[in-house]
């Protein structure tokens, strides 16, 4: 069995702190050094698993890459010193950084998990490209602008290194199951996606389109919360290629695709559901039939992108699930659908041919 050489940039909540204590709201500057860290249980075990049905912990990404036998976790970067302590006394491992640039040029670590701030993600995503790496998984959101959310797929597709972005609740293997329902009639001819929101950095409703988006609505989107963050607050929208409507609904499921014969919603606590239009005495009805395992259970965390990306580079998988692709395609929705509301609702053609559009995230983003 091949092993991979594997590092991580980055060990904050998602990078490593969340498989040693409880998440906090302590503010702090995207830029400081010194940051609040929780007191850590530097020796709690948590669950690994691979298979659907054995969910939990690990939610860090530097667990998901230790508990894996076909990855050595080799080094770790973090401007933190403590967070660098940390790190080193979990795992062992001596190797670590205050400077990522350096540990990847001097490492070169086969696979990498860059679970910086939004604000450096793009950068060490090409970096660790530059440097050899054969995979990336990062933490969410991808990318502040459309134009760094193109050079990271770019990067990657030329390279031909599978990026995942967020260790979301797409990347589960329920999803996976999800669109073989639909791509094999289960609900017939899908013929509209329903969502809360285009909401690029945990969206869900990318991963089941067979074309591109072509142009998007909208309106009613809120200014600026107090949060900092500018996502698309309103209602849209979208059309493919291919005729599918997207519905962007506020007070909407996380997601339900309707189709000719049938239909399937999945939200976080009941997970996923599925009816089907049956003949009866009386006419065709539709009735909720048993999902086929697996179905969702949370919590959903790092290991599943890591694993999209393993499964990649082990030839069962053409891209992951939560691709760099998708999410930068989900992000240009986005982004129109906010340039729409602000024109009162006009037509926005994609693609955007001003590169430089971004969104501004919440303050630890």
């Amino acid at each position: 069995m091949k092993r991979y050489r594997a590092a991580v940039i980055g060990l904050g909540w998602m990078g490593l702190l969340y498989d040693l204590a409880e998440r906090t709201a302590d503010r702090f500057e995207i830029d400081d050094v010194n940051r609040p860290t929780p007191p850590l249980d530097i020796h709690r075990r948590t669950l690994a698993h691979r298979h659907p049905g054995d969910e939990g912990l690990p939610n860090s990404a530097a667990e998901a890459l230790w508990i894996r036998p076909d990855i050595e976790l080799i080094a770790g970067a973090d401007r933190d010193r403590k967070r660098l302590d940390a790190f080193s006394e979990r795992y062992g491992i001596q190797t670590v950084y205050t400077d990522a640039e350096e540990m990847l040029r001097r490492e070169l670590p086969e696979i990498v998990a860059v679970c910086t701030n939004t604000k450096y993600r793009a950068h060490f995503t090409c970096l660790a490209v530059e440097c050899g790496a054969k995979g990336i998984f990062t933490e969410k959101p991808m990318a502040h602008t459309l134009e760094e959310a193109d050079r990271m797929v770019k990067t990657c597709a030329d390279a031909g290194v599978p990026l995942s972005c967020g260790g979301i609740t797409t990347t589960h293997p329920s999803f996976a199951r999800a669109r073989e329902l639909v791509r094999s009639g289960a609900i017939g001819k899908l013929l509209s996606i329903d969502t809360y929101g285009p909401c690029a950095q945990h969206q869900n409703w990318m991963y089941f389109l067979e074309s591109r988006p072509v142009w998007v609505v909208g309106g009613g989107d809120p200014p600026r919360r107090e949060s900092g963050t500018d996502e698309f607050g309103g209602d849209a929208l979208m059309f493919t290629e291919d005729g599918l409507v997207v519905h962007f609904r506020r007070g909407g499921l996380m997601l339900r695709l309707s189709g000719e014969r049938g239909e399937i919603i999945y939200d976080y606590i009941s997970a996923w559901r599925l009816w089907q239009d049956v003949e009866a005495i009386d006419g065709v009805r539709r009735v909720e039939m048993p999902w086929p395992a697996p179905n969702f259970v949370p919590p959903y965390g790092s290991v599943y992108s890591l694993a999209d990306v393993m499964d990649c580079l082990a030839g069962e998988m053409d891209e992951p699930k939560n691709s760099g692709r998708r999410v930068a395609a989900a992000l240009e929705v986005e982004i129109a659908a906010k340039l729409s509301s602000a024109q009162g609702g006009a037509r926005v053609d994609l693609p955007l041919t001003n590169r430089s559009l971004g969104l501004h995230y919440d303050w630890f983003r």
